[in-house]
């Protein structure tokens, strides 16, 4: 399964990247195959395992912030190993096309 999800600080003001930085670190302490890029952090694994590193990653940021929203999309598609890599590849492979 992979799940993009993004954690997003309220009443902090308009910088949050340090908060984020604390959910990041979470998901990168984590072990599990990840991508962070301007909207979403990826994590990919078993679905216990991934939405544990959610939830402490959410953790991170309430232990700062005074309120947080969390926008979570899963992939869950049993038997799919290296999705992260593999559907990148798919698309890149069409458009080369």
């Amino acid at each position: 399964m992979i799940v993009a999800f993004s954690v997003t600080p309220l009443g902090v003001g308009e910088d949050v990247g340090e908060y984020v930085a604390d959910a990041v670190r979470v998901v990168r302490a984590s072990g599990l195959p990840h991508r962070t890029d301007a909207m979403f952090t990826s994590v990919e694994g078993e679905w216990d395992e991934v939405m544990d590193v959610v939830k402490r990653a959410v953790a991170a940021v309430e232990a700062r912030a005074p309120r947080v929203s969390l926008v979570l999309k899963a992939d869950i598609r049993p038997g799919v190993e290296d999705g992260l890599t593999s559907k990148v590849a798919t698309v890149e492979r069409h458009l080369s096309a």
